[in-house]
């Protein structure tokens, strides 16, 4: 669903384990790595899509899985120029997300990356908790960082850990 201003309504999936270590996927065929995400349907609900999309990415079904919290709002971002696809209508413009934070109840052997037709991962691995900042494609990590901060208080209590350098978040386009 894309709204009026052109941003296509989506949710991101930030899992945890007990050891507030987060799930970083591989794209399939990608040396790119980012959190599950996907888009929301009609007539279906933000939380809705994130339990769709987190059987259809990683293969866990509602009961593995703790939900700790969402986002307050839409965090959007734009894609680059080179991504928009003109010939679509509408054009999107970018994604506007809710954000949640889960964590694991099961074992990472129920994981399955290969649950749906068409898998977004090949891989996956646990990171530290600002990892994800420095590692995914530059025009997502603003909001990566936005859904982090203000995730982290339900996953850290008593504070989160040191967030990276402000030149990490500023690395080169790729």
């Amino acid at each position: 669903m894309i709204d009026s201003e052109g941003f296509r309504s989506n949710v991101g999936i930030i899992l945890c384990n007990e050891q507030r270590q987060l799930f970083w996927g591989r794209r399939v065929g990608q040396n790119a790595w980012q959190f599950p995400q996907g888009g929301i349907k009609p007539q279906e609900s933000p939380e809705q899509a994130m339990y769709r999309e987190l059987e259809e990415e990683v293969g866990l079904m509602p009961h593995q899985v703790e939900l700790m919290g969402v986002t307050g709002d839409w965090l959007r971002y734009r894609l680059p120029r080179r991504f928009l696809r003109h010939n679509s209508k509408p054009l999107c413009i970018g994604q506007k997300q809710r954000w949640f934070l889960l964590r694991v109840l099961c074992d990472e052997t129920d994981f399955c990356l290969c649950r749906s037709a068409k898998p977004e991962f090949d891989q996956w691995r646990w990171v530290k908790y600002w990892q994800p900042v420095r590692e995914v494609v530059y025009f997502k990590r603003q909001v990566y960082s936005r859904a982090l901060e203000e995730l982290a208080p339900l996953l850290f209590p008593d504070g989160a850990p040191a967030r990276p350098h402000a030149n990490h978040l500023r690395q080169k386009r790729r």
